[in-house]
């Protein structure tokens, strides 16, 4: 999975969630890490785990194991 589609299904993942705030970062010229920072923030900390988890099962339904996850 390429790069642009991993971070559709997060987007989308984080839009049907109802995420606030929601950033993409290129961070690709500052390390050879990753590509792209995503940051969103919810309206609780119910709805911030919420979102998190269903961004987590949405890569994991598109074959996508994500290495870390901060802000559950």
């Amino acid at each position: 999975m390429s790069s642009p589609e991993i971070t559709n299904t997060i987007v989308e993942a984080l839009e049907d969630m109802k995420a606030r705030d929601v950033v993409l970062i290129d961070v690709k010229p500052m390390t050879s890490i990753t590509d792209l920072m995503v940051i969103a923030s919810g309206t609780s900390d119910r709805h911030v785990r919420s979102v998190a988890e269903n961004v987590i099962e949405k890569c994991k339904q598109q074959g996508q194991r994500p290495l870390g996850v901060e802000g559950l």
